[in-house]
């Protein structure tokens, strides 16, 4: 069973939005995703200051299984990264609505995050299977 955070929005890529206050959030990848890559080894994120871009690449996640790209959820410049990730990437597969978060993003365009899913929006993506 796919574990769903009622207080983050979801993308149809996987990714979570945690809303931090103002126009900052952090961004990481759901427990489906999590899943669905099995072990993970790697992960490399933005740098801080880098500008994201909503629905573009932002990094990759290395599992045993695969490699696959991160989207950004949202717009802006990043301002913060999980730096505790480069020593324990696993801490995604353990935890990945705490521990395992990636980003921390100052949006531009805040209204992005109307385009997101809820978490009952979500889970009903998720189990049929849209993904």
């Amino acid at each position: 069973m796919t574990k769903v955070t009622t207080n983050l929005l979801y993308s149809k890529d996987h990714e979570w939005v945690l809303q931090l206050g103002g126009n900052r959030v952090r961004i990481g990848i759901s427990d489906y995703a999590q899943n669905q890559l099995g072990d993970i080894v790697f992960v490399e994120n933005p740098d801080s200051d880098d500008e994201v871009t909503a629905n573009e690449t932002m990094g990759t996640i290395e599992s045993v299984k695969t490699a696959s790209e991160i989207y950004s959820p949202v717009s802006g410049t990043v301002v913060s990264v999980n730096e505790a990730l480069g020593d324990e990437p696993e801490m995604i597969n353990e935890q990945p609505y705490e521990a395992g978060w990636l980003i921390e993003v100052e949006m531009s365009n805040p209204e992005e995050l109307e385009s997101l899913l809820n978490d009952g929006a979500y889970q009903e993506f998720v189990r049929k299977g849209d993904v």
